[in-house]
């Protein structure tokens, strides 16, 4: 399922299990990390403000400590909200279950992640026409990767648009493609 909005789940587990779901930006909150991380917050309120985010967390009391943090970090009228059912049980690579006892999202079934976002009012992205997207030989034919300057270029491109200093290319790709566009990208990269 193709989202517009970028889906802001816990962990790591969450997000793989998630990208079996759907085709959208995944963030990860690391737990209480998300707390002091001043960074992930500014990428995740610019995607609050391009696309809305989902916000995706487990249904135990941790999961709405950070529910509730990023709900008032984050602009109104851009943030949707999809809870997963109380299911008692364990993750299959835990050797115990939660303190409370509860499946999180990773050990959801994909039926009931869909129907969250279903309920949520996460509907899929129907087609729209859309600019070219930016490729891996875009970075690297534009000098941001493969190059002994491209490291370089790239920090200077993620500082002039005020993003996460330690984005990884594909993590960059991902913001590019979501937040600015083709266009909007080969006008900053003039700017280099």
């Amino acid at each position: 399922m193709k989202l517009q909005q970028a889906v802001i789940v816990e962990g790591k587990y969450d997000k793989i299990k998630l990208s079996a779901l759907v085709d959208a930006p995944i963030l990860q909150t690391d737990g209480f990390r998300i707390f002091k991380d001043k960074e992930k917050m500014a990428l995740i309120r610019a995607f609050a403000q391009t696309t809305g985010v989902i916000i995706l967390t487990d249904s135990d009391k941790a999961g709405f400590l950070i529910r509730n943090y990023l709900k008032g970090s984050i602009p109104k009228g851009k943030i949707y909200h999809a809870y997963i059912p109380d299911i008692l049980g364990k993750e299959k690579r835990k050797k115990a279950p939660s303190k409370e006892g509860k499946l999180g999202v990773e050990g959801m079934q994909l039926a009931v992640l869909q129907k969250a976002l279903e309920q949520a009012g996460v509907t899929p992205q129907q087609n729209q026409k859309q600019e070219r997207a930016i490729t891996k030989a875009d970075l690297f034919s534009d000098g941001l990767s493969g190059t002994a300057q491209s490291a370089q270029k790239r920090a200077k491109l993620i500082q002039n648009l005020g993003l996460p200093e330690h984005l990884s290319a594909n993590a960059l790709l991902t913001v590019l493609n979501t937040l600015y566009g083709f266009a909007r990208y080969k006008e900053e990269v003039e700017k280099l």
